[in-house]
């Protein structure tokens, strides 16, 4: 009897441990860059690949980075969003073209509207990498020093924006 205890102790803690993950929302997945400065790069604007951008540009301004393709259904749920968001002025909203094709980008951001100040040219996915993209869309909201303050995985939704990134965005800027 005793040499079931042990597997059966050991099934229910797993049990347990399956139980509370299916729980978790994967897109409230934390991530380490948040409280930490905004990797450093230098990439070629979109719509000017003559133009380079550094986020060091954007100091003493709090603004979104989002991360986006043409190919990326869930971006095309979101982008009425930035595009409402950035017909408010509330603060720059930058894009990084991830993975994708310039004139495809170009073409996308004319039907659709573009809500970016700049959009930069991630081609390999390097830049991703280091922001730690786990795929597209994804939003983050960096202060005016440079430090990453939160990570949206996934697209924007009114309630996100209403209910967390314009508080906090608001916030920082005082």
């Amino acid at each position: 009897m005793k040499r079931f205890l042990l597997p059966l102790a050991i099934f229910i803690l797993l049990v347990g441990f399956l139980a509370v993950g299916l729980k978790l929302d994967p897109r409230e997945v934390p991530s380490p860059l948040v409280g930490k400065p905004a990797p450093a790069f230098e990439l070629p604007i979109l719509q000017q690949p003559d133009k380079r951008f550094t986020p060091g540009d954007m100091r003493g301004k709090v603004w979104l980075l989002n991360v986006w393709a043409s190919w990326c259904v869930s971006c095309r749920e979101e982008h009425p969003m930035l595009v409402a968001l950035s017909k408010r002025g509330l603060m720059p909203i930058l894009g990084l073209n991830y993975k994708d094709k310039g004139d495809e980008a170009n073409a996308w951001l004319k039907q659709f509207g573009n809500p970016y100040d700049l959009s930069v040219v991630d081609a390999d996915g390097r830049i991703g990498i280091d922001y730690g993209v786990y795929g597209v869309p994804e939003t983050y909201l960096i202060d005016a020093e440079g430090v990453i303050r939160y990570k949206q995985i996934g697209p924007l939704t009114a309630a996100i924006l209403e209910q967390k990134i314009l508080p906090l965005a608001m916030a920082l800027k005082k």
